[in-house]
């Protein structure tokens, strides 16, 4: 069949510069970039506020300006026990604590230990010094498995003597020794007494210097908050979840884990030591195999517990009955 010359032919591209879509490797950049400069602003902010109240309660302390306990949740915990048995809170403790700390258990059930991952201004400070240690290029010490999983239990073990401390001395007894306290409490600067303080500025000096060898480091092995929400995290309704018929395992996920979890290998539920920053989500290349699932607690214990029985009927073994003849000649 003959062509008609006089047709009209459809709009073409003449843009000597063809608009190219990004790549798989192009979006998944973009993706933790994004994530990186949210979270990053997050922890900016809180450090912003959490240093302002500081300088005004030290410059306006006549005022009665608050100073930096009272937006410390931990305190709520320190004071539960003496404040559901007589009503009081211990020294130092104020209405604002209570609140918050209620406010993060609740937040806790939802979404995990993600306070520790975005809000908290003592992990934004550890964060802050492992971008220091990358950019001085300084070795990372890589804590042995076995020794990494004993020392993660001495975060419940602060927990519980600060618990026993403060319910019996009706106190704030961690605050002597808080790096949080320490460092953004700035009495170091307005007031310094180094005969009084130095307990606490070398326990803040040895977590700071830890933390520069190893990411978190006071995340991972001391902090007793920390231990709290991990315990609570166990219950939360929004955990990460890894598919492993969608899993490569090409282990990229594992690398930006700041709290040095082995996503790659999760079964099927991230660790409850999780901290909820999303790295891990935002570096997997695969679609599908890293996921923000939302289910009741014991959906995510059932997951667990799938992963751990070998599919297929379990072995069951059956003890019959031998006849009364048998029986008897046996015992001859």
């Amino acid at each position: 069949m003959a062509t008609n010359p006089t047709a009209v032919k459809g709009p073409t591209d003449t843009s000597p510069h063809p608009v190219r879509r990004p790549t798989a490797y192009q979006r998944r950049m973009r993706s933790i970039t994004g994530l990186h400069r949210r979270r990053r602003l997050v922890q900016l902010a809180v450090v912003a506020l959490i240093t302002a109240m500081a300088v005004r309660h030290q410059l306006e302390s006549a005022t009665d300006a608050p100073s930096v306990d009272a937006l410390c949740p931990f305190g709520a915990l320190e004071t539960m026990w003496t404040w559901v048995t007589t009503g009081a809170f211990i020294s130092k403790i104020h209405p604002s604590n209570l609140v918050i700390g209620i406010g993060l258990l609740a937040a806790v059930l939802v979404a995990g230990s993600a306070f520790c991952g975005w809000i908290c201004p003592f992990g934004a400070i550890q964060d802050a010094l492992h971008w220091v240690k990358r950019r001085l290029r300084i070795p990372t010490v890589t804590v042995p498995p076995r020794l990494d999983r004993v020392l993660r239990h001495g975060r419940f073990v602060v927990f519980g003597v600060v618990l026993v401390a403060s319910a019996t001395t009706l106190k704030l007894w961690f605050a002597d020794y808080d790096p949080y306290l320490t460092l953004f409490g700035l009495s170091w600067a307005f007031e310094p007494d180094l005969a009084a303080m130095w307990p606490a500025l070398a326990i803040l000096l040895g977590v700071l210097a830890v933390s520069m060898l190893v990411e978190r480091a006071f995340c991972r092995y001391l902090c007793p908050l920390g231990g709290a929400l991990s315990i609570l995290g166990r219950l939360s309704i929004l955990r990460i979840h890894r598919s492993a018929s969608a899993c490569t395992d090409c282990d990229l996920c594992t690398k930006p884990c700041p709290v040095g979890i082995d996503v790659a290998k999760a079964a099927p539920v991230v660790s409850a030591d999780c901290i909820g920053c999303l790295e891990c989500v935002a570096t997997c290349p695969k679609a599908g195999a890293l996921e923000v699932t939302a289910a009741p607690p014991w959906a995510h214990l059932r997951k667990r517990l799938d992963a751990t029985v070998p599919p297929g009927p379990l072995p069951v073994t059956i003890n019959r009955r031998r006849p009364a003849s048998q029986r008897a000649g046996a015992n001859r």
